[in-house]
């Protein structure tokens, strides 16, 4: 009898890789999703779907690359409790529920940091927008008492791979634009102010004196494939786990390794004044290249993970080659 795994929001490319691995696994796949036999609009058909599976794994939520319209904040928000809440509320009803659930969560999550790494044990959480949406997130994720179902909070850093930020990357070094980008003086902006029932921070986008040197935590595709099967292996793992290379680069030698990899020799500098107007044009934010995100994997590694790419430049490569 195979084994059955839920994914839910399988739709994006870590959710459609997911989905390819675990059927190279031998799984019979469950989705969860806008469509389909199990839709998050009909409760019964969740409770189904989790109902005597192995193993289940959401990635559901709105994409963060948009515009941090009123709108759009609060469907990043709801769309991430709800469908955790949903899962959950199914999972404690379960006659035979998944004896591991892992969840989705952000290392954004972790506060701007330049002077040490976050992990797992010693991060500082963060403030506004981006920190609040994914402190709710693991509250509801970790709510409730499911004794029965070992329960996993995967902290990605920026998953490199056919997605949007690697892509918006990418193209920004292609068009001769791919220098450092440089955060200073914009006009003041709510943005990124603080959302849920406990906004944090004072309401203000934050500006930070970096000079380009922000720091860039980074996970190539296939390490995060490797350590969704690394987790459900290990029945001692729980609670939050950063996914994110050792090797933290930074915003300066992530533009010029991209350069030298779509052999553009012109990298023209980006303060944030050129910044937020292009932003705004590519609908999306500053904040994906102007946040200082400075995480490492410590319970991966202390629980003897090997990451196929801990380095960054070969993992660009990689996924450049991957996409010629």
């Amino acid at each position: 009898m195979s084994r059955i795994a839920v994914v839910a929001g399988a739709s994006g490319f870590v959710g459609a890789a997911l989905v390819r691995a675990l059927g190279e696994d031998g799984y019979e796949i469950r989705t969860i999703g806008r469509s389909g036999p199990a839709r998050w609009d009909d409760p019964a058909s969740v409770a189904r779907a989790v109902d005597g599976a192995d193993l289940l794994i959401n990635l559901a939520g709105k994409s963060v690359n948009c515009r941090y319209t009123d709108r759009h904040r609060d469907e990043i928000l709801r769309s991430r409790v709800a469908t955790t809440r949903a899962l959950r509320e199914a999972v404690m009803a379960a006659a035979d529920p998944p004896s591991v659930w892992m969840n989705a969560s952000t290392a954004t999550l972790y506060r701007h940091a330049m002077d040490r790494p976050q992990t797992e044990t010693e991060g500082e959480l963060g403030t506004g927008f981006s920190a609040d949406v994914a402190r709710a997130w693991e509250a509801e994720f970790f709510a409730g008492d499911l004794p029965r179902t070992r329960r996993v909070a995967l902290r990605m850093a920026i998953v490199l791979g056919d997605g949007p930020a690697t892509n918006l990357l990418f193209r920004l070094a292609r068009l001769g634009v791919g220098g450092p980008q440089i955060d200073g003086w914009w006009f003041g902006h709510r943005r990124y102010r603080g959302i849920g029932p406990s906004p944090s921070g004072d309401g203000r986008a934050p500006r930070h004196p970096t000079r380009g040197r922000q720091r860039f935590s980074w996970i190539h595709l296939d390490d995060v494939i490797g350590a969704i099967r690394f987790v459900r292996d290990r029945d001692d793992l729980e609670g939050p786990v950063n996914l994110a290379a050792r090797a933290t680069s930074d915003n300066r030698t992530l533009m010029a390794t991209l350069r030298r990899i779509v052999g553009m020799p012109v990298g023209l500098p980006a303060w944030r004044w050129m910044l937020e107007p292009a932003m705004w044009a590519l609908r999306t934010e500053p904040e994906l290249v102007l946040k200082s995100r400075w995480v490492v994997p410590e319970r991966l590694e202390a629980a003897g993970y090997t990451f196929a790419w801990p380095e960054l430049e070969p993992a660009l490569r990689d996924i450049a080659g991957r996409a010629a």
